[in-house]
Parts: C-alpha cells; structure tokens; sequence
C-alpha cells in the first residue's frame, strides 16, 4: 500500500471515529491512529553482515610474543641460528678487566649482596677535627671513595627489595649513616676554609704591605718596617765610608 493510500484510510477513520465513536475516555482503544515509518539510510552504506576480505598483509598473525614465526623465507633463513651452550666447560671465558669501574658498585667479594656482618663491620666516621688537616687532595679522594661506598649501598638495597631477602636492611643503614656523617664533616671542613680565604681577602685589601694587583715579576708582600730598616743602614754605611774633609 502507498503512502498516499495510508493517508486516505488514516482520514476516513478518522471522520468515522469522530462521528460515531464514544469519547475517548470511554473507549480508548477505538481512537487509535494508524502509524506508518519511512525507511531510514544507515550509516554505512556497506552491508551489515559481509564477508571478511583479506587484507594483504603480510605480517598479521607474526607475533613475537607468541613466537609464531615468520611465514615466508627471508635472505636469512637459510643462515644456522645459534645455539645455546648448556655446558659450562665448554662456554668460551671471556677476558674482563679486574679493575674495571663497575665493580665499585659491589663489594669486595663482588657479589650481589653482603652479609649482615660485611656491612655491619666498619669504623667510626672521621671528625671534623681530623679533617680538618687533610689537604685538598686528600678530602677530595675521601669523598669519592664515601660516594662509591654510597653507591654500592644503594645497589644492594635494590637487590635486596627485588628479591625480598629479609635481611641486613638494618646493617646498610647504620653503614650508610656513617658515611653520610663523614661527608658531613668534609663540606663542614670546606666551608670553614671558604670563610678563612674570604676573611683573609678582605684583610689583604685593607693591608698597604699587600699588593693585589701584582703583575709579573713584582712581589707580592712588602714590608714597610723592612724597607725603612733596609735604608737605614744604607745610609750609615754611606757616612761611615765617607772620608773626613780636612
């Protein structure tokens, strides 16, 4: 049936409802109109159900998480792949530096982690007294050396939170505390020696005996009562050799 002739019908019921018809709160169900939908384009113009094509590619279903493989040869397939050796006397050794600067980040056994009583067994840490007669040389090795003994720590407590050991946690700590208060009492010993050479620029400024724009060749330091003293005897020399006029 057409739209048109839907229309027509729906019009003629409802002439002949209105005329004859109860209202339509007594009978409802006589009031009813026709309703009719229109077709609706989809989104897609492509059909809902269709067959899957394939798409040319090469690599769908290679995955190297599954180790699936490769599905056509490649210029290496024909090469042998090697393969492991699972005995250790006849693994080549390969030649390793003994000194090498990794191996300050472990211990002196060079193992992944020390024992509770390694790292438990270590000295006092230095005084700031002490340091303070160190010489540059000697605070500027003694840092390097508490930075890589700081480093080794920090590696171990990393190793030892991946693998869950349990123990020595405590050990590291109070090792690493000792370290820290030895660094505390270098930049301690520094800082001084900082406020000393400031203290004592200031006072070469406000010396006259002091020059601090020397140049080259020209001292740095000239006394005064030196040079006063230094002329004096010059010239009771010079009297003293001067003959007597008659």
């Amino acid at each position: 049936m057409s739209r048109h002739a839907i229309a027509s019908v729906t019009k003629l019921r409802n002439a002949f409802i209105a005329l004859e018809a109860p209202p339509i709160f007594l009978a409802p169900a006589l009031h009813t109109t026709v309703s009719f939908t229109t077709p609706r384009s989809q989104f897609s113009t492509s059909a809902s159900r269709c067959l899957r094509t394939r798409d040319n590619n090469k690599n769908r279903g290679v995955s190297a998480l599954r180790r699936t493989g490769l599905k056509y040869p490649v210029s290496m397939s024909a090469e042998p792949l090697p393969q492991p050796v699972l005995d250790p006397k006849k693994r080549s050794k390969i030649k390793v530096d003994e000194n090498h600067g990794l191996y300050g980040f472990f211990n002196k056994g060079r193992t992944a982690l020390s024992t509770p009583e390694e790292d438990y067994a270590f000295g006092r840490s230095w005084s700031v007294e002490e340091l303070r007669h160190k010489s540059w040389e000697d605070l500027h090795s003694l840092w390097w050396v508490c930075v890589k003994e700081r480093n080794r720590l920090a590696t171990e407590k990393h190793e030892r939170e991946r693998l869950n050991a349990g123990h020595g946690e405590l050990e590291s700590q109070e090792r690493d505390r000792a370290v820290r208060r030895t660094q505390r009492g270098i930049k301690h010993a520094l800082t001084e020696r900082w406020y000393a050479w400031e203290d004592a620029q200031k006072a070469a400024k406000r010396d006259p005996e002091i020059n601090m724009r020397v140049t080259e060749g020209e001292p740095t330091y000239i006394p005064q009562d030196f040079e006063e003293e230094a002329s004096d005897g010059i010239v009771n020399e010079q009297s003293r050799a001067a003959p007597a006029v008659a």
